[in-house]
């Protein structure tokens, strides 16, 4: 994985490309959260095989994409058996207007790449700003440093996260990935972080994206504000049920 899908924490993949490389081993990396955010590079670090899904980048859902190095090459076994597309890895018709969407993607996404990190951590910034602004302490899950810039994860000590995320439909935040979401299991890897059953259930994913506006990270921090005060003192919709 080349960024975490909670905590958006970038891994040394190129170190983990030079381990592997010296052992003679191939390296795969699932960059479904890192393409289109960070410097991708495949000789730097020594990927042999990485694969990216289109709508993290704002191509259309349904169109992704595997890189496989020639030399060493992957000896890898067809999808699926046919016609023999894709040099006879992945038998069936391309859907050429999505193949094409998803190339247009990565292109406005590597021309904007530099500019939109930064307004991305911008904009991360006045939220966790804002938040301790009202709210006093909060916990920063994982590295600021070492992170992708529309990511945060954040804990608030004494909220049960699944509760907040009741009072605020008008927000779409998360307690893990997406994957995940059917899960009222306290994160794996909050646990893994280190952190308790009770601090792991108290943390939330707010994402940043293209379209967000300073306005929405201000008002979102003074919705999850007012949810979280109204929370600790008893008066949520669900403590009065």
């Amino acid at each position: 994985m080349a960024v975490n899908n909670e905590i958006g924490i970038i891994q040394p993949l190129a170190d983990i490309g030079a381990i592997c490389r010296g052992k003679g081993v191939l390296l795969h990396t699932d960059a479904a959260q890192a393409a289109g955010k960070i410097d991708m590079d495949v000789n730097a670090m020594a990927i042999d095989l990485l694969s990216i899904s289109g709508h993290k980048m704002y191509a259309p859902k349904g169109i992704g994409t595997l890189y496989v190095r020639r030399r060493p090459r992957a000896r890898l076994l067809a999808a699926f058996s046919g016609g023999g597309q894709e040099r006879g890895f992945r038998s069936g018709t391309l859907p050429v207007p999505l193949t094409v969407a998803l190339g247009e993607a990565a292109s406005i996404a590597q021309g904007e790449l530099a500019r939109e990190g930064q307004r991305l951590v911008s904009l991360r910034e006045a939220m966790i700003t804002r938040l301790r602004d009202n709210l006093g302490e909060i916990t920063v899950n994982g590295s600021l440093n070492q992170r992708v810039p529309g990511n945060l994860n954040v804990g608030f000590a004494g909220v049960d996260a699944e509760a907040l995320m009741a009072e605020l439909p008008e927000l779409a935040i998360s307690t893990g990935s997406a994957c995940t979401s059917a899960s009222v299991e306290p994160s794996y890897v909050l646990k893994a972080l280190g952190l308790d059953d009770a601090a792991a259930g108290s943390s939330v994913r707010i994402g940043f994206g293209r379209f967000t506006t300073r306005a929405e990270v201000d008002a979102a921090a003074d919705m999850i504000t007012e949810a979280i005060v109204n929370h600790r003192s008893g008066n949520s919709a669900r403590a009065a049920e």
